[in-house]
């Protein structure tokens, strides 16, 4: 093979690699209105944290992945909840499966000992939020960072997400760095 064609195959590779390799960024939306329903019968409205951090995260009751990423919110809701951090929980069903997530979520709450509100949604809710459409494949947990105004600033499945969100040190960064850029209410500060 001639030189040429063998840096030509280099180049046309590191350029297909670098595609590939580049980081994921979600589009900064705002987060749509989404009603959470309780154990108790109580529903609490998304809106409701506005003003604070908030990590939402979808989960199904079973799979430990998704167990897992509610300890590491429950330890973070610990840690920063008094600088203005909120995490909140949603167990839906998964497709294909019978409704049991919300008679569960005592025994979620009980077993992870949770400080932070868990909820309930029907899936068709989640996924309206979400917007995953048709068969898209649906990962879980999801979980979504929304700042202080309500924005979407990044989420971590689907298309475009960052599983590095289920990473507490990541997750760590991300949310010390939103309490730290605070909200613009519109008003002078004194």
């Amino acid at each position: 093979m001639s030189r040429q064609k063998i840096t030509s195959i280099f180049l046309v590779m590191a350029l297909v690699t670098s595609v590939f390799a580049r980081p994921t960024v979600t589009v900064l939306r705002k987060s749509p209105e989404f009603t959470i329903a309780y154990a108790s019968g109580k529903t609490m409205q998304l809106s409701s944290f506005k003003g604070k951090v908030v990590v939402r995260e979808f989960l199904c009751v079973k799979p430990q992945h998704c167990m897992r990423v509610a300890a590491t919110l429950n330890k973070l809701n610990a840690e920063l909840g008094p600088n203005g951090f909120q995490a909140v929980g949603i167990v839906f069903d998964p497709p294909n499966a019978e409704g049991t997530g919300a008679q569960l979520l005592p025994s979620v709450v009980d077993y992870l000992k949770l400080t932070y509100p868990l909820g309930y949604a029907s899936k068709d809710d989640v996924d309206n939020y979400l917007g995953r459409r048709g068969n898209e494949i649906l990962n879980i947990p999801q979980v979504v960072v929304i700042d202080r105004a309500g924005m979407i600033r990044a989420t971590s499945g689907g298309r475009g997400g960052d599983p590095a969100l289920e990473d507490e040190n990541s997750l760590r960064t991300l949310i010390n760095g939103l309490l730290k850029e605070g909200v613009s209410t519109g008003a002078k500060k004194k």
